[in-house]
């Protein structure tokens, strides 16, 4: 049976070959009927690209292209995870494109559109919220997927995670060990999954220990440092303040920290104005600066283990994770034509200083109630 062609497909959606030509390389500029018409008829007509005349065209060029679509890349964990990838395709004489979508469905629809329009050989894509049955069509004509750091919901494809949840319930089991009982949560977005997971394993803490989550002392959708200082702020400010915090992502880690050493916080007992304070004129500092509360974070730091004091992080690799996910993608682009594989790397908790403070909470007088006045 003759196999179908780009002009098959192009007389069955009644289109022009170049529009097929857009669509099927996921360029922008094609209306959603027309894209529709020509993934009908891609699927009715079974139409594949020519991988091998992709790959004589690379030969030629002497190299090839991966697509690597991340959050965001000054995240220091998408930068690990990313320098990782790259060297993994260097070792193979491999390119990588790589963009960020801020966590936006239509940004990333975009970059993976002028990913394909390149004819990438493979995309690595941490997948934002939303559907992604739209790279359906790159994958039947050829373009192997791997989903990493989150699944995609509704795509079968290969995918590497971490453990979000038992890292986070780890986090707060050690919290509670040291007395804390007032434990923060600072999350990113709840719709993200890993968000989800590490929520999660809050709450499975907590229940373990017979205790429930007090929505005062939760909050989420924490996106830079200024949100998650101000949200650092309203907890110290409340009545019955925590005395521990687990933050949710290194970026919202560092805006807390940044919130806790600000000289111009007026509740800082080392403010550098006050003449009687350690840092003042009349009080050279004679030991570190307490953290007012005891803090875990999700994801190492590069300089955590330098911080005044060193922070207790959930680490995870980023370096496993990147290779991980570029050896799946080679093995694919290579052939390999299995099931989709699942892996799940662990998450290990680093105890340096600042997670192991004692819960401790300044005793408040005793509430008298007035007694009613003698009657005469």
């Amino acid at each position: 049976m003759k196999r179908p062609t780009m002009k098959d497909v192009a007389e069955a959606a009644g289109v022009s070959l170049m529009t097929v030509s857009r669509v099927v390389s996921h360029t922008p500029g094609v209306s959603p009927d027309t894209v529709a018409k020509v993934e009908q008829a891609v699927r009715r007509l079974g139409y594949q690209r020519n991988v091998n005349a992709r790959n004589l065209r690379q030969k030629r060029l002497g190299t090839s292209t991966i697509g690597l679509v991340v959050d965001d890349l000054a995240n220091p964990f998408y930068a690990l995870m990313a320098r990782s990838i790259e060297d993994e395709a260097h070792r193979r004489g491999c390119v990588v494109l790589v963009g960020s979508t801020n966590d936006e469905p239509r940004r990333e629809r975009e970059v993976i559109a002028a990913f394909t329009a390149r004819q990438v050989d493979g995309l690595i894509v941490v997948p934002t919220i939303g559907s992604h049955g739209f790279l359906r069509s790159a994958m039947e004509a050829g373009t192997p997927v791997v989903c990493v750091d989150r699944p995609a919901e509704d795509l079968d494809v290969d995918t590497v995670t971490v453990d979000n949840r038992d890292g986070a319930r780890h986090a707060v089991t050690h919290l509670l060990g040291h007395g804390h009982t007032r434990i923060a949560y600072l999350g990113d977005r709840y719709d993200i999954w890993t968000q989800r997971e590490r929520y999660a394993g809050y709450l499975d803490a907590l229940s373990a220990h017979g205790l429930s989550a007090d929505p005062a002392l939760v909050r989420h959708g924490l996106r830079s440092h200024p949100e998650a200082r101000s949200a650092l702020a309203d907890l110290r400010a409340l009545a019955d303040p925590p005395t521990a915090l687990f933050s949710s992502n290194d970026l919202i880690t560092l805006g807390v920290l940044d919130a806790m050493d600000d000289p111009d916080d007026p509740d800082d007992p080392d403010d550098p104005d006050d003449p009687d304070g350690p840092d003042g004129p009349d009080g050279p500092r004679a030991a570190a600066r307490p953290l007012p509360m005891a803090i875990v974070g999700f994801d190492d730091l590069p300089l955590a283990k330098r911080l005044d004091p060193p922070l207790t992080v959930v680490s995870q690799d980023p370096v496993a994770v990147g290779s991980t996910a570029a050896s799946l993608l080679f093995s694919r682009i290579a052939g390999d034509r299995s099931a989709p594989r699942k892996v799940i790397l662990l998450t290990r908790l680093v105890e340096r200083r600042s997670g192991e403070r004692t819960a401790h909470r300044p005793e408040r007088p005793a509430h008298r109630p007035e007694l009613p006045a003698a009657s005469s």
